[in-house]
């Protein structure tokens, strides 16, 4: 949802389908795919407090995060639509309301180390260039990084995610070639990768987002806090084999 939680839960959840290229899981990591919108505000507050949690847990532990497509709306104009207007449309919300849910969202961000600067008149827009970008970035290494580059551009810098120039301006900063991105955009090329990645989830059940999946098989959805992660993390660790030393033979 865009600023509602998605209920909490745990259990067996969908098998792993990475981007073309993606690295697979790493010894000595827990592998977390996590599938989301780049406009999806409790999705960057969920990584935050996974990321969070992380440091709290200490030790060696370390996390392999793997970001998957999903639009929150899919049938979005190229204009966008003004936020409190789409809340209202969408989930009954009244101006009031959603300015509370906005200053809640803000605090908890804020929280973990992330800023959410909401202003007058800002615009939900539609992101399937986005993940596109984010699909041609997975096999570099660097997908990690745009896709922390876009939350922060939407939700920090006030920027719009819609717009090919602002997207290739933002895998810049995350460390790609500016020019490749934008003949990506442009060629439009890899699409029907992403319609497919994103109708897999969806098949899976994954209807509202952050969905988390760790090490392939514990679904969690929604934003559950710094102590509920850290609990994950407890839990799934202690069966995360080692790390083969620098001696060891492979």
């Amino acid at each position: 949802m865009d600023e509602q939680p998605t209920t909490a839960g745990e259990g067996d959840g969908p098998q792993n389908q990475a981007a073309d290229g993606a690295p697979g899981p790493a010894p000595g990591a827990i592998q977390v795919d996590i599938v989301s919108d780049v406009v999806c505000p409790w999705c960057i507050v969920g990584f935050k407090q996974l990321e969070r949690a992380l440091v709290q847990h200490g030790g060696d532990l370390a996390l392999q995060v793997r970001w998957h497509p999903f639009e929150l709306n899919p049938q979005m104009p190229p204009d966008g639509q003004e936020l409190t207007e789409h809340v209202a449309e969408k989930y009954g919300a009244t101006p009031a309301e959603s300015a509370d849910t906005r200053r809640r969202i803000a605090e908890q961000g804020a929280a973990v180390g992330f800023t959410f600067r909401y202003y007058e008149g800002m615009r939900i827009v539609n992101t399937f260039q986005a993940h596109q970008l984010l699909h041609w970035a997975a096999p570099s290494g660097r997908q990690h990084a745009l896709k922390m580059a876009l939350f922060e551009a939407y939700f920090s810098r006030q920027e719009r995610v819609d717009d090919p120039a602002v997207l290739a301006a933002t895998a810049g900063r995350a460390g790609l070639d500016e020019g490749e991105a934008a003949a990506v955009l442009a060629e439009g090329s890899l699409g029907e990768a992403v319609r497919r990645h994103e109708a897999y989830w969806v098949e899976q059940g994954i209807h509202g987002v952050p969905a988390m999946i760790f090490q392939e098989r514990y679904l969690v959805s929604g934003a559950q806090g710094v102590e509920n992660y850290l609990d994950i993390l407890r839990r799934l660790s202690a069966a995360v084999p080692a790390a083969p030393g620098p001696g060891s033979e492979s």
